[in-house]
């Protein structure tokens, strides 16, 4: 809700009381924005809700309300209509204020957070020797926008990458790793060499991730096809989990060699992570087996040591157990959630914590969620959201994959999305007849190819599968970061052609006149409502739609037809139209800041 929505509400509940008693303090008075401008900015409802209550026709009291209310300093005079709704119309004064207070403030008029407090995003996420794929798309896009809208908030934000960095796989790479000189053995003689002579870790040649990801692939079908070396990368992660030396550094060794293509796609995302991986939580795991049996949840159900569960059945319609020990001794997935939940709230001392993964992983949040709860783990001030996204489809309605089937790797759909920008941007500079450097070419191109994939993913609903389209992300129509990037884009244009600086307009110059100029101050004015939405329901795409009407309502602004001139326009007009092309600008930037977006002066 918007400062000049809470003001309203309160003053309608004043009212409400003054009309009808201190008995209605604090009832809602369902105060929503106006469906249809015709009707003013905002109504109120409450009239129909107390109808049955108050024993009166919903106009009656409607009319009772609107008696007591004074809105006189932000509204025209209150209007009833069809069954009793309070209309309420901002006045033009107001509006032109409130506009000349946000031109002076950096933050455009969002408040920060009222009550800061330390939460955690985990996201992202991805498993060690093995490429990041499609997959961790939406993680990754999705996590980083929130983190950037909470830390814009003044909130403490750890903003942690849970990766996959442990467990019986790496028996079997390290194994792998092993026999990988199987003539003279150098590479593992040098691990075991350096492991003992030196008190640190090694400082050996990194391998590239494509060879690790076939590295993974030989290691695989090794332990699926050979009993032996099964047995062999058993042995190795008893080695590894013992800290023992060689097994130590080996794992180290791969963990390095993953980290650096990471980063990669990190840099190309512009996107910053704390690691903190499965690894980390390792040693905590045998408290909290200990501690889940003290506590009387833990029962030994075939051997294994398991959480017996509300509300989750199998097939036979039996109590489902959550499985925190296995009957060979080790440990699962929800044994290290579990772990790792409870350092975040001992430890970091998180208020909220957010988990960003696939809807698929909605049972085990809820599992494990359920499992701390019931031990006493998550005190009455700390939430725990599970934030769970959609597939991302080909245009085929199916899982995105290549052609040849398999998973579409990262690091080639970023830099497909930026071959089609520059391809596209070459053509459009031909048909212009404009000469631009190949550095500019070069940089538009990125930015508007990576914007395009990350626009593309947070304008949908996260809750939706959506269908992974180049030609409509890159699309200069539409809902689209080329859209948007291009609004920003026109009004560096302005300041150029006009020789504005914009820091230099005066302030208190907002004079608002013509309509197309009430609905853009309007809307500008709606920025703290929609971070404040996010923040709350943590749905990017809320923003991304604010910003697309943002977008829509400027152009409509400055369309020679429909809207106003500007740089044309006599004064004091054209200084306040400037201010409010000012104002757009610094709306988008900020707002496409949030989610990851860098703008461009030129396209």
């Amino acid at each position: 809700m918007n400062a000049t929505q809470e003001k309203l509400k309160a003053q309608v509940e004043q009212a409400l009381v003054a009309a009808f008693g201190a008995d209605f303090a604090g009832v809602d008075p369902i105060l929503v924005a106006a469906s249809n401008p015709k009707f003013g900015d905002y109504q109120a409802n409450v009239a129909l809700s107390l109808s049955k209550k108050l024993g009166k026709q919903p106009r009656a009291i409607a009319g009772a309300i609107v008696e007591k209310l004074d809105v006189s300093e932000i509204c025209e005079p209150p209007e009833i209509a069809g069954p009793g709704f309070i209309n309420l119309k901002l006045k033009t004064a107001y509006l032109e204020a409130q506009l000349n207070a946000i031109q002076a403030d950096p933050r455009l008029g969002v408040p920060a957070a009222k009550t800061p407090k330390r939460e955690i995003v985990d996201f992202s996420s991805p498993n060690i020797a093995k490429e990041m794929h499609v997959g961790h798309l939406r993680s990754t896009i999705i996590g980083d926008s929130i983190a950037r809208i909470l830390e814009f908030l003044g909130h403490d934000v750890l903003r942690l990458n849970h990766v996959g960095d442990w467990g019986t796989q790496f028996g079997m790479l390290i194994t792998h790793l092993r026999e990988f000189d199987s003539e003279n053995n150098s590479f593992w003689n040098s691990l075991y060499y350096e492991a003992n002579n030196q008190p640190g870790f090694i400082n050996s040649p990194s391998i590239n991730i494509g060879d690790l990801v076939q590295f993974y692939r030989e290691a695989k079908k090794k332990f699926d096809e050979d009993a032996d070396f099964r047995e062999r990368s058993r042995k190795a992660v008893v080695e590894l989990q013992s800290n023992e030396l060689p097994a130590k550094h080996a794992w180290f060794f791969l963990c390095e060699a993953s980290r650096k293509e990471f980063q990669i796609i990190y840099e190309l995302l512009d996107i910053k992570l704390d690691e903190r991986g499965e690894s980390f939580y390792n040693p905590l795991l045998p408290k909290v087996v200990e501690d889940l049996d003290k506590s009387g949840l833990l029962v030994e159900n075939q051997g294994a040591k398991c959480v017996f569960l509300e509300g989750f059945t199998n097939r036979e319609g039996e109590p489902l157990p959550l499985i925190v020990q296995k009957s060979d001794g080790g440990y699962n997935y929800a044994t290290t959630d579990l772990a790792s939940l409870r350092y975040r709230i001992q430890q970091d001392q998180a208020k909220r914590i957010i988990y960003v993964t696939d809807a698929g992983q909605a049972n085990h949040f809820a599992q494990f969620f359920q499992v701390a709860r019931k031990a006493g783990w998550i005190p009455d001030d700390v939430e725990l959201v599970h934030v769970p996204f959609g597939l991302v489809l080909g245009e085929d309605g199916k899982k995105f994959k290549t052609r040849s089937g398999d998973t579409v790797r990262l690091r080639d759909l970023l830099d497909e999305a930026v071959f089609r920008a520059h391809a596209d941007l070459k053509t459009r500079l031909q048909e212009e007849e404009r000469q631009e450097s190949e550095e500019f070419i070069n940089e538009v191109a990125r930015v508007v190819g990576i914007s395009a994939v990350k626009y593309a993913d947070l304008s949908q609903n996260r809750t939706s599968n959506y269908i992974f389209s180049y030609d409509k992300m890159l699309d200069f129509k539409g809902n689209t970061a080329p859209y948007m990037l291009y609004a920003y884009a026109r009004i560096q244009g302005i300041s150029r052609k006009g020789d504005i600086n914009f820091k230099e307009l005066g302030n208190n110059a907002v004079l608002l006149e013509h309509e197309t100029e009430l609905a853009l101050a309007k809307y500008l004015l709606q920025l703290d409502e929609v971070i404040s939405s996010v923040e709350q329901d943590l749905l990017p795409n809320r923003l991304c739609e604010y910003l697309y009407e943002l977008s829509k309502k400027f152009n409509q602004f400055y369309d020679r037809n429909q809207g106003v001139k500007v740089l044309e326009a006599q004064e004091p007009q054209r200084t306040s139209r400037l201010v409010l092309c000012d104002l757009t600008a610094r709306t988008l930037k900020l707002g496409l800041s949030l989610l990851g977006i860098q703008v461009l002066e030129r396209m």
